[in-house]
């Protein structure tokens, strides 16, 4: 393979964003697991169409923002702002992969995982993202987002959307957007500003922002305890499990609250990346427990 291929090929994926669609398809695996503990084709097809869906709209974000993209040292080697994808491609790839996903989701899972997926780019690209631009708050609606992915994954296996379960479990991913962005908002806040975005530090200080997020660091904790709590598992090892890593979330997190190296501006960015990674880390852990919980439970 040549390394213009390799290029251009790396490029699709960063218009995608893959890393992060590929956390997205996995917590629909999760959504899909759940009701029955079904290991077959259809979770395989569920995985591929949120991945394909979730690639597009984050392709379509990316085209959208192209403009706060190129001002933003994060973001203005990213293929659109550097033009190694022009823009008309990019829409025109983000076109294709959002109908290619919806239509995976159609033709074997029917009209409801269709409608929800058709709901997730609609709230993220056409009214989160646009939102963005004018409000700091925009990461509460936007927070939506992420419970939508287990939806898919829980209605494509056959579940209802009025079990108590899928809302729990949803619930726990509406939480932990949140956080999660607060965590790289703290970080790259002059990045932000240089975008144009604005930014919760024009309404927080810096050490009001940092409490707020460690307090949602503890609902999302005491968010995942609604998940056994309405029946997504009954097993204590499963339940003893998950408030371990809990209350290892909590701990290895409350440096946040220290001044000594919150206020020093050279440990500070490194804290707040630590946060970031443990957060999400802690969800992963979630998952797995969770399915590897329903995955034995089935066997039995």
């Amino acid at each position: 393979m040549s390394i213009i291929n390799r290029n251009i090929i790396s490029a699709i994926l960063e218009l995608g964003k893959v890393r992060i669609t590929a956390f997205v398809a996995i917590s629909s695996a999760l959504g899909y697991i759940l009701p029955f503990g079904q290991i077959d084709l259809g979770l395989l097809l569920t995985i591929l169409g949120v991945f394909i869906l979730s690639f597009g709209s984050a392709a379509l974000n990316q085209w959208q923002e192209v403009q706060p993209d190129s001002l933003m040292h994060r973001t203005k080697k990213r293929p659109l702002p550097t033009n190694l994808i022009s823009k008309n491609k990019g829409l025109l790839i983000s076109i294709l992969t959002i109908s290619s996903g919806l239509l995976i989701l159609f033709i074997n899972f029917g009209i409801i995982p269709y409608l929800l997926g058709v709901s997730a780019i609609i709230w993220y690209n056409f009214i989160y993202t646009p939102m963005k631009m004018k409000t700091a708050l925009a990461v509460f609606p936007g927070a939506l987002i992420g419970a939508i992915p287990p939806a898919i994954g829980w209605t494509s296996a056959g579940g209802s959307l009025s079990e108590p379960q899928i809302w729990a479990l949803a619930f726990f991913f509406f939480i932990w957007q949140i956080p999660h962005f607060w965590l790289l908002l703290m970080v790259y806040d002059d990045d932000y500003r240089r975008g144009g975005f604005p930014t919760l530090t024009n309404i927080f200080s810096k050490t009001q922002l940092i409490r707020i997020t460690y307090v949602w660091i503890i609902g999302l904790v005491a968010s995942c305890f609604l998940i056994p709590l309405f029946g997504g598992t009954k097993s204590l090892l499963t339940i003893s499990l998950l408030i371990i890593a809990g209350i290892w979330l909590i701990i290895r997190t409350k440096s946040l609250l220290n001044p000594k190296l919150t206020d020093n501006p050279i440990i500070e960015p490194k804290l707040f990346k630590m946060a970031f990674l443990r957060l999400n880390f802690f969800v992963l852990i979630v998952m797995m427990l969770l399915t590897i919980d329903k995955l034995i439970t089935n066997i039995k």
